[in-house]
């Protein structure tokens, strides 16, 4: 069941000057409930842009992103959907060009991990991450292409990961995944760069969440030891670049894959 609510822009005087030189896009992000999506969808939103909060499971905290949203002047849609598979993610998109009455730009976010050595991988585990790190994408994609070639413009933004890039044992699947992603990022940007659409993936390092704050400070140090910034990115650090690729700024930069790790791998 598809899900989709509208709210309102509220914006001061002072943030309608401010915006004054930005053009206002209708925006798609997946997974932006909590984490990088999140944090995503408010830089976004902050730039007074019409974003369409994408959730599974997380209604509360996705109705905390669209207040939060339009609270800093911009505008939000919630739309709920499943994207482990291929109809679920065609469904999401239609349900988000619907509510945004047009899509311009595309942030495929929503991502799973399911760990494990290789030769105890689960079919199963690997279909899943698959399927909605790579799969949905793709689909979505598909979705988006069609009203950006008609309106000769289009921005679409990947979220791949580092060890997309450098590996990582454990994460055969998600390595997979994430590794496709640019793939796809790449034959997109050759297909469509003559229509004015461009498609670029950010390679996320270490990047503080949940996930960081539960390691040790033992654990912790090890893995600051190989980042030269000295830190774990934060996920402002992220949002900014993706703010940046989607604005006109960025107009010329295509089929590229940007890490954001401090440093960390250099290709």
């Amino acid at each position: 069941m598809l899900e989709v609510y509208s709210s309102f822009k509220v914006c001061s005087s002072l943030e309608v000057e401010c915006k004054a030189f930005m053009t206002p896009r209708k925006i798609l992000v997946t997974g932006a409930s909590r984490g990088l999506g999140r944090a995503i969808a408010l830089e976004l939103g902050r730039h007074g842009h019409t974003v369409a909060v994408h959730y599974g499971r997380s209604l509360h905290e996705a109705e905390s992103v669209a207040a939060e949203i339009i609270s800093s002047g911009g505008q939000a849609v919630l739309v709920q959907g499943d994207l482990s598979t291929l109809e679920g993610a065609k469904a999401v998109g239609a349900a988000a060009i619907a509510a945004l009455g047009g899509l311009e730009v595309l942030v495929n976010n929503a991502g799973i991990t399911k760990d494990g050595l290789a030769m105890r991988m689960s079919d199963d585990a690997w279909d899943a991450v698959i399927d909605t790190n790579l799969g949905a994408p793709f689909a979505l994609t598909r979705a988006a292409l069609r009203g950006m070639v008609s309106a000769k413009w289009g921005r679409i933004v990947n979220v791949s990961s580092i060890v997309g890039l450098m590996g990582n044992a454990g994460q055969a699947n998600y390595i997979s995944a994430k590794a496709g992603l640019i793939g796809l990022t790449k034959a997109i940007a050759k297909e469509y760069a003559g229509k004015n659409i461009t498609c670029n993936a950010v390679a996320p390092g270490f990047i503080e969440s949940d996930m960081t704050e539960a390691l040790s400070d033992a654990v912790k140090t090890k893995y600051l030891e190989g980042i030269p910034a000295g830190r774990f990115g934060s996920p402002g650090d992220v949002a900014a670049l993706v703010a940046f690729l989607i604005g006109d700024g960025a107009a010329y930069i295509n089929g590229q894959t940007i890490a954001v790790d401090g440093g960390m791998y250099s290709h």
